[in-house]
């Protein structure tokens, strides 16, 4: 798979009708037993905006995804794509970028963005998200935040595209919760939740690109 070619195809595919929900149901976490997360917000949720960074690696595409230190909180100890909180005038891009250099290094310079999927709102920590998805012809070096980053993770895009990429099992969700959560598995860490969620939709178009 060329990066070069991938990103050409991707930023017309983007500009077009997106699965949205039809990618992220599937991978749905859904409660075991009679212990059901509650959220009741009362405010609008907060912007904010995640990256998705395609570079080329070992003869393969892939991106960065990153381990939260293990607090109590909605999603401590989770896989995520950099991002975070949007900043007063930023835009969703702008956001992208800035946390992606906030938390794992990689300077905005030589990252181009190719288009975004569809908007999720993650309910637990009442955001709405923007999946920005980027790629750089160079292999980025990362120098993570520790505060904010226990882990790098370097995702194989071939390994997200595979028939059977998507697992289930049970997890415990807060320490609390216990969920059956479709799933990924990234160097050994199960990706699941809103970050599996986002990611199966890319893993739909571009599997529709390939014409699998």
């Amino acid at each position: 798979m060329n990066l070069n070619r991938l990103a050409d195809q991707l930023h017309d595919r983007l500009q077009q009708p997106l699965p949205g929900k039809t990618a992220h149901e599937p991978m749905r976490a859904t409660p075991v037993g009679s212990l059901i997360p509650a959220f009741d917000h009362k405010t609008p949720p907060k912007p904010g905006s995640v990256l998705i960074l395609l570079y080329e690696s070992d003869q393969t595409i892939k991106f960065p995804l990153i381990k939260r230190p293990d607090y109590l909180g909605a999603h401590g100890g989770q896989i995520s794509l950099p991002g975070g909180k949007a900043e007063l005038n930023e835009n969703y891009i702008q956001t992208a970028l800035r946390e992606c250099e906030e938390e794992i290094g990689v300077p905005s310079m030589g990252i181009k963005v190719i288009g975004k999927l569809s908007e999720f709102f993650v309910i637990p920590s009442n955001f709405m998200v923007a999946p920005v998805v980027a790629y750089t012809t160079c292999q980025p070096v990362f120098h993570p935040q520790q505060s904010e980053v226990e882990r790098v993770l370097q995702a194989d895009i071939s390994q997200l595209l595979s028939e059977d990429a998507i697992q289930t099992k049970e997890i415990l969700a807060a320490k609390r919760y216990p969920m059956q959560a479709p799933h990924f598995i990234v160097e050994g860490e199960i990706v699941w939740g809103a970050t599996a969620m986002m990611l199966n939709e890319l893993r739909m178009i571009v599997r529709e690109l390939a014409g699998k």
